[in-house]
């Protein structure tokens, strides 16, 4: 069973897609009989119940896809806990039962709380968790960016103080019991999987053991059209693929294109959604800098997975200038799929992937200038555009992916069959509170 905090079809997101395409693919190998169950529901999601009775209800025609009902209005953000626990202790908790799962994978637990992993270990005592931490909501309360509200810079080491220095109405206390409640729920788990390297040693040393996480690289679909690079053109055309938060990147990227002016010889179209959701000084700065864009940008909005290959084949470039650490951004592992070098910021999962001058560019986080020297560096170099492209490596595919996973699910169940062992000198133990 995986359980993600949204459903693809009702709101566009990066981990929503990713695991719904593990789902599809474990639904195709055959191994194992997947569920995909999503929450949905208020405030974002405009979803509603299909019946009264039961929160839950199928999506489409696939027996095997549901929907979980819950209102998350006056979600406690802070602690990562729903104010409506009756929906786990009685409805999950009876549809746990009902389906009686070998194995539970959350995809993410936001809008569900982290209490659903103990109302799971309850309900199904000796059934595996696993885990994927797609970003560091378990360590950082900024939206688990780990990027300091004082100034944008980032974050290296999380303590009760720093965290107080980024939210000074919030207690250095405070935030000491947050990190010993979530541990205490996470306890139950006993896999988790991360796609970045550099994001497993953070969580360890935050307190995972280490011999209860992976690093596993996402994987992509391989049934897409492809489309082969133009030969004999310029290569000028650069894109933007994500989400338009204040997180991503893309006002960096617009003032990036600004610094060039209308004269430089490149063209940008930005493909994105939700910015209805991003904070309002965003939207109106965002707003501004499309207002006063150049006549080379091109707002082209939301996408359908569907229409990536179309849009990517009048792209040259594709840039991810993200200002945080991005565990495994897909943006960049689909650019590479489609044979197209990336111009991303120099910091984590982005650089764990990018090697400057070898399959892409990188730039200075969250700098305009550094940016729009590695454009122009980009445009106006003879031949660098196909050195750069044969040094794109190959992405795994989705299918080795779930294989890779399927692996795990296999070790746990035999690890159930031959019962509890004891854990290696020297790890760290998650708080049991």
């Amino acid at each position: 069973m995986y359980i993600a905090h949204n459903h693809p079809a009702i709101r566009p997101g990066g981990s929503e897609a990713y695991a719904f395409e593990v789902y599809e693919s474990m639904r195709d190998s055959g191994e194992f009989e997947p569920m995909f169950v999503a929450r949905s529901g208020p405030p974002y999601s405009i979803a509603d119940r299909h019946h009264e009775g039961r929160p839950f209800t199928l999506v489409n025609e696939d027996p095997n896809q549901y929907l979980f009902y819950t209102d998350a209005t006056g979600h406690d953000w802070l602690y990562g806990r729903s104010p409506h626990k009756s929906a786990l202790t009685r409805f999950y908790t009876e549809f746990l039962r009902d389906h009686k799962p070998d194995i539970v994978h959350f995809q993410h637990t936001m809008f569900l709380g982290y209490d659903i992993l103990r109302v799971t270990r309850n309900a199904l005592p000796g059934v595996p968790i696993v885990y994927t931490l797609h970003d560091h909501t378990l360590i950082c309360h900024r939206d688990g960016q780990m990027v300091r509200t004082l100034n944008n810079e980032l974050c290296r080491e999380e303590s009760p103080r720093r965290c107080h220095e980024c939210f000074p109405d919030i207690s250095p206390q405070t935030f000491f019991m947050r990190k010993r409640f979530i541990q205490s729920q996470l306890a139950v788990v006993d896999l988790f999987v991360t796609p970045s390297p550099g994001a497993l040693e953070r969580y360890v040393e935050w307190g995972i053991p280490r011999s209860k996480i992976v690093h596993e690289p996402h994987g992509r679909p391989t049934s897409i059209s492809i489309p082969q690079a133009e030969e004999d053109r310029e290569r000028n055309r650069f894109g933007f693929f994500g989400q338009f938060t204040a997180y991503k990147g893309a006002d960096v990227l617009l003032e990036a294109m600004s610094l060039l002016g209308e004269d430089f010889d490149g063209h940008l179209w930005i493909h994105g959604a939700n910015l209805d959701t991003a904070p309002d000084y965003f939207q109106e700065q965002f707003g501004e800098l499309i207002e006063d864009a150049h006549s080379n940008v091109r707002l082209v909005g939301q996408y359908e997975a569907r229409e990536l290959s179309r849009l990517m084949e009048r792209i040259d470039w594709v840039v991810v200038p993200s200002i945080t650490w991005e565990t495994g951004p897909l943006t960049l592992l689909e650019a590479f799929q489609h044979g197209r070098p990336v111009i991303c910021s120099d910091i984590g999962g982005m650089a764990e992937k990018v090697t400057d001058g070898v399959n892409g560019l990188l730039f200075r986080r969250g700098n305009a200038h550094s940016l729009a020297a590695a454009m122009r560096r980009a445009v106006e170099t003879p031949g660098l555009w196909d050195h750069l492209h044969g040094g794109i490596p190959p992405v795994q595919t989705m299918d080795e992916h779930v294989a890779h996973l399927s692996t795990h699910y296999r070790a746990l169940l035999r690890e159930l069959k031959a019962g509890p062992k004891a854990a290696p000198p020297g790890d760290k133990v998650l708080e049991h509170a």
